[in-house]
């Protein structure tokens, strides 16, 4: 079931919502630059165990739509509240993956955790993607301008070389090119917009200290693009959080590896 809910006037993101009659909610948040197709294989088992699941294209992304502004974790997460506000969830899962994570983290502490009982974080860009004065561990900031140029040069071409970056295990040519279609589908500016939110001062820092509910952190050793010590500063930040580190894993885990990453998310949820 998919449809269209307003979040500001004019503007309407899109929702899957799959086996609405579940008894345990998990809504998921994608990362740049795709949408929630990217969580094609845990649709297809958690319902099998009775869960609804909510996929949410990010304004920009996917089938919502794309306006010029709004692309801020703010503007991002109110985004979230207004979808859980329309469907009337409570006690759910929020689920975030690489920026989707950090737009996750920013939910948590612009809305108190409205609704939220459980937090899983996947490969999530916080508490920053890339590296400061104050934070070593990102990429360096010129790997993001370049993605910023290549969005406004050939974005095709960029997203391409950002293709060869998520897995460390090889993926067919036909599932490199359908993720190489989600991000097509996306808008260009949109698609440069959270880029340059990454360079920002976003604050997830003190964003991942006001976290009060169980939290679970996967995160490939050898993502290249959100890098594992982020996964390390998340779990020294957030109170109730475990870290479980994925080995020969880069960073759309889900699919590098999918059967432990859908077991333990499953265990996660079912505890």
């Amino acid at each position: 079931m998919g449809y269209k809910i307003e979040v500001e006037p004019n503007v309407n993101v899109y929702v899957e919502d799959i086996n609405p009659a579940g008894n345990k909610t998990i809504i998921f948040i994608h990362g740049w630059p795709g949408d929630h197709n990217l969580f094609e294989y845990q649709f297809n088992q958690l319902p099998k165990l009775g869960y609804r699941c909510i996929g949410i294209d990010c304004r920009g992304f996917g089938l919502s739509d794309k306006p010029w502004t709004g692309y801020d974790y703010n503007r991002l997460s109110d985004d979230i509240r207004c979808v859980v506000e329309a469907l009337k969830l409570y006690n759910f899962v929020l689920a975030g993956h690489s920026t989707g994570g950090a737009i996750c983290v920013r939910y948590m502490a612009r809305h108190h955790g409205y609704g939220v009982a459980k937090l899983a974080l996947f490969a999530a860009a916080a508490p920053s993607l890339v590296q400061r004065p104050y934070f070593p561990y990102g990429l360096e900031k010129q790997a993001v301008i370049d993605i910023i140029k290549g969005t406004y040069k050939d974005r095709p071409s960029m997203l391409r070389a950002f293709g060869k970056m998520i897995f460390f295990n090889p993926v067919s040519g036909p599932l490199s090119d359908w993720i190489f279609q989600l991000g097509l589908q996306a808008a260009s500016w949109s698609t440069a917009a959270i880029a340059r939110t990454w360079l920002g001062e976003e604050g997830l820092f003190q964003d991942l200290k006001t976290i009060q509910v169980p939290t679970l952190i996967l995160h490939g050793i050898n993502d290249q693009v959100c890098l594992y010590p982020l996964a390390i500063a998340q779990k020294n930040s957030i109170r109730y959080a475990r870290l479980i580190p994925f080995e020969a894993c880069g960073h759309f885990l889900f699919y590098d590896q999918q059967e432990r990453f859908n077991k333990e998310l499953i265990r996660f949820i079912a505890e």
